[in-house]
């Protein structure tokens, strides 16, 4: 039987906001735990929260990129569990009137266009950090005893929860690397896993093809890289396939991800909502978003990266995989199309900052796109070790192309003429090797000239005059 992955996403993204969700905590990574907490975010018994105006704005900018509908009245609910990182014995959250709904992200593919539903995104506090010691990589799994550090306790969380419509890893991968892109060109978060201000758990089941059942799906958690997503996606659909080709049924039970072994022991089985007894917090009043802050946060909101990436494709002529990396950042798609309008072949530009570029560091929000243009254009007429210097260079404050371009360049034919013939008359092996065929010597002869110039030859004179001398 062929199969089918039916895949969905729980996405948590913290908000860079400057305070707490409830309370006036300041919000900052790295500290001394236990050292950024108050009497409300500890849940002290007789203190009341107070929202985070900023942290609503926010949400409610996040909705809109997503296509969400904004609602006109939204609660926060109660979520009641027990676990050590949650003081109050609750979770400030939303439960069924959430600020955003109804909303679709695009996610472009290399061949198809996936559309991902939104179902929801509401804002919530995070709960604390859970600190595992011993064992191996600080996980849960073989860890000798557990910390909680109160710092992240009470963090603006919003949580995404997306339409089962992914149905790959890679496609999984990519809505995530889209997501994270765009909450980031947002300014509403770092979205850093490293830091865990992005979070994300994956929520897997199969079908058979071509039917459209939802069958038990299984819940992945500790999911801390796109790749590892990926992989752990993978793991869990062939573990399913292999179950029902057997004969059996998939117990629906969250899984904890172990990518350094590619394990998925289980933790417990799966809530759901009736679980957590929500109910409507009675300390906080209904938000009531009014339709002028909406409508001046959705002129607020940048194109969307997924249809960043389309344009490219059009508007340059690029492929897929170039149009998909160019737009890794705002600061690169900025300034390609910055060199681009500066007289650079599209293409060209696009190798030279998919590759050469890339590979120096520097970051591109600094660099002058009309200098960084002139580089790219004198790419074939000067060596490749000033190019690469221009390149790295391009970032220095008031950096300047004509260091690099000019400089004593050799560029007259009547200069460069009796280099070539000595050159020539040098390796007279490997000029019957060129003319019997063997074409790729070319660069060797390029090579032997620029190293009697000292990398001072224009090199596509150098070309012409090589090619004009071995074909005679």
């Amino acid at each position: 039987m062929s199969w089918q992955p039916v895949i969905g996403l729980e996405i948590h993204i913290h908000l860079k906001t400057r305070t707490k969700m409830f309370c006036r905590c300041e919000l900052a990574y790295g500290l001394d735990a236990n050292t950024r907490t108050c009497p409300i975010c500890l849940g002290h018994p007789g203190t009341l929260p107070v929202p985070n105006a900023r942290a609503i704005e926010w949400t409610i900018k996040l909705g809109l990129a997503l296509g969400c509908e904004i609602a006109d009245r939204a609660i926060f609910h109660r979520k009641n569990y027990f676990y050590p990182d949650l003081p109050k014995g609750y979770q400030i959250s939303q439960y069924d009137e959430p600020l955003c709904r109804h909303g679709r992200l695009l996610v472009p593919g290399p061949e198809v266009d996936a559309e991902v539903g939104i179902v929801r995104a509401h804002l919530e506090e995070d709960a604390a950090k859970n600190v595992h010691v011993g064992g191996a990589a600080g996980r849960i799994h073989g860890a000798g005893r557990t910390l909680v550090d109160f710092n992240r306790g009470g963090t603006p969380l919003v949580e995404i929860v997306t339409r089962p419509d992914l149905h790959s890893a890679d496609e999984a991968r990519r809505f995530l690397q889209l997501l994270r892109q765009t909450v980031v060109e947002l300014g509403i978060s770092d979205a850093e896993m490293e830091k865990g201000s992005l979070r994300f758990d994956v929520n897997v089941s199969v079908r058979p093809a071509g039917s459209d059942e939802l069958r038990t799906r299984t819940e992945l958690k500790n999911m801390n890289s796109f790749a590892f997503a990926a992989r752990g996606i993978q793991r869990e659909v062939d573990r399913q396939i292999g179950i029902y080709e057997a004969g059996g049924e998939v117990e629906q039970e969250t899984l904890h991800f172990d990518p350094d072994h590619e394990l998925a022991p289980p933790l417990r089985s799966k809530e759901e909502a009736q679980d957590y007894r929500y109910f409507p917090e009675p300390d906080l009043v209904p938000l009531a978003p009014p339709r002028q802050l909406v409508e001046r946060l959705r002129k607020e909101i940048p194109e969307p990266p997924g249809a960043r990436i389309r344009r490219f494709e059009s508007q340059y002529g690029l492929r897929f995989y170039d149009a998909e990396v160019l737009n890794g950042s705002v600061a690169l798609a900025e300034l390609y199309e910055r060199v681009v309008s500066a007289g650079v072949d599209a293409k060209a530009a696009s190798n030279v900052l998919m590759n050469e570029f890339a590979r120096t560091g520097v970051e591109p929000g600094a660099v002058d796109a009309v200098e960084l243009a002139k580089v790219i254009e004198a790419r074939a007429r000067i060596p490749r070790d000033r190019f690469n210097e221009a390149l790295a260079g391009s970032g220095d404050p008031g950096f300047d192309a004509e260091r690099y371009l000019g400089d004593g360049l050799v560029v007259e034919t009547s200069e460069l003429e009796p280099l070539v013939e000595r050159v020539l008359a040098a390796n007279e092996k490997e000029v019957a090797a060129y003319r019997a065929g063997k074409r790729g010597l070319l660069g060797f002869f390029v090579g032997q000239v620029m190293r009697e110039t000292g990398g001072n030859a224009d090199a596509r004179v150098v070309n012409e005059l090589l090619r004009t001398k071995l074909d005679a």
